[in-house]
């Protein structure tokens, strides 16, 4: 090749490298024409809510447009991803939630979708805790579990359903200690929470940041989180793991985010993964919301969201399928056993 070859390359290359840097600006400035509609499966004031009203805080001021907050609980989720998911793919119609719940759907026979069909853009990773009214006896976990083992399936449980984090937390719970107990199932955790509260069960193990303020405000008594480490919550205190009372017990981080369907225009995504990638993990809202409510700020996506979310997803599925609510084998809709 001549001398005068080579530079037509170079110059040819450069080229090519130049449009393709600039196609790349234009699809990460979409500039969103009208409201996005952000769908919440899962009544107002539990932890998905919170968390995405405060990101979606955020999204609008780098976006330049309004994100509507539509509620829409049932089927443990369910059905708002299915509204989320059956919206025309044009970029506007978003969901939320737990990346655990959005994996179980297909082996639960509730929604055909798996993660591989979904953006995931994660903000916190949740705890799940322990929580009693505090009227009742217990003053650790150990004492609950002993009550547990004594009353086999009397001891009443709130949960905001069969793929919330408290459901799974109790999953953890009995496949650890073998407790058996009765479930309450809420349309959401901050109802769960509440019942407890008000007396109509005698436990809750939902997540600390829908506990948070129950904890604070001493309506509630901490008696472990469902996990190997202590969690502090500003304003109240450290609560002690429960591999304190259950020796060996440890359970995977429960990420919550942001849902864009796959489908929808490259440019959506782009602009949504630079937001994330530049100005989410500077979010002094966010981070604040983390400290105050027990959670561990953590934002992440793309490929790096899939590979942090896969263990609690793993351990849900089959923890749900080893305890017969799962209708067909999660191996089968591409979740390997862990």
């Amino acid at each position: 090749m001549t001398v005068s070859s080579l530079a037509g390359l170079a110059r040819r290359t450069a080229l090519f490298t130049a449009l393709s840097l600039a196609a790349s600006c234009a699809f990460a400035q979409w500039k969103p024409s009208r409201p996005i509609n952000l769908i919440v499966p899962w009544a107002a004031g539990g932890s998905t809510d919170q968390v995405t009203r405060v990101a979606a805080v955020e999204l609008e001021k780098a976006l330049g447009q309004t994100i509507v907050i539509v509620n829409q609980p049932g089927a443990s989720g369910a059905i708002g991803t299915k509204s989320a998911l059956d919206a025309p793919k044009d970029g506007y119609t978003w969901t939320a939630g737990a990346a655990q719940d959005l994996g179980a759907y297909e082996t639960l026979g509730s929604l055909k979708t798996r993660m591989s069909d979904w953006h995931l853009f994660l903000s916190v990773a949740n705890i799940q805790v322990i929580g009693v009214n505090p009227s009742t006896p217990y003053k650790t976990a150990k004492d609950l579990i002993d009550a547990m083992k004594a009353k086999p399936g009397q001891i009443s449980v709130a949960t905001a359903g069969v793929t919330s984090a408290g459901h799974n937390a109790m999953d953890f719970i009995t496949k650890a200690t073998g407790v058996k107990y009765r479930e309450v199932a809420y349309d959401g955790g901050n109802p769960a929470v509440v019942a407890t509260v008000a007396g109509e069960t005698e436990v809750t193990t939902q997540l600390a940041v829908e506990q948070a303020d129950m904890l604070r405000g001493k309506r509630l008594r901490a008696l472990a989180t469902v996990s190997s480490k202590p969690l502090e919550i500003d304003g109240y205190g450290t609560i002690p793991p429960l591999s304190n009372s259950v020796p060996g017990f440890t359970a995977p981080p429960n990420y919550f985010g942001i849902f864009i369907p796959k489908g929808v225009p490259d440019e959506v995504v782009q602009t949504v993964q630079k937001i994330w990638t530049e100005s989410i993990p500077k979010s002094e809202a966010l981070k604040k919301y983390a400290l105050s409510r027990g959670a561990l700020f953590d934002p992440l996506s793309g490929d790096a969201a899939q590979k942090a979310v896969a263990p609690a997803v793993q351990a849900n599925a089959w923890n749900l399928f080893a305890a017969g609510k799962a209708k067909v084998s999660p191996d089968t809709v591409g979740i390997p056993k862990p």
